[in-house]
């Protein structure tokens, strides 16, 4: 009993410090709502998981513990891809900004150099 108030109490603080704002809040109304969804299903697993092992079996997986692992595992690797993806773009943007300031300083310094003759 105790480790489902800990368990229900971890996902809910874990879901409010997730949905906070932050500067570049795009898609804040999807992430709330799958947000809540997520704490919805979490919360129901921790107070009834023989649902979970009702469906794993129902999906053809043997425990529901393996079906949250597949879970896990499929959700990983979804971040993973996205962070390469935002990482990518990163850095294409750090170079073309890295560009033009090397061109900015180049026009600078030959500025500096033309009027000194």
């Amino acid at each position: 009993m105790w480790i489902q108030i800990l368990l229900i109490a971890a996902i809910v603080v874990l879901a409010v410090f997730m949905m906070r704002r932050t500067g570049a809040d795009s898609h804040l109304a999807i992430r709330r709502l799958l947000m809540g969804l997520f704490v919805i299903a979490a919360v129901l697993s921790v107070l009834f998981p023989q649902w979970l092992t009702w469906l794993a079996k129902l999906i053809g997986v043997g425990r529901g513990t393996d079906l949250v692992l597949y879970g896990l595992v499929i959700v990983f690797l979804a971040f993973v891809y996205t962070q390469y993806r935002r990482n990518s773009v990163l850095q294409r943007q750090l170079t073309v900004l890295a560009r033009k300031i090397a061109l900015l300083e180049a026009e600078s310094v030959e500025k500096d150099d033309a009027g000194r003759q």
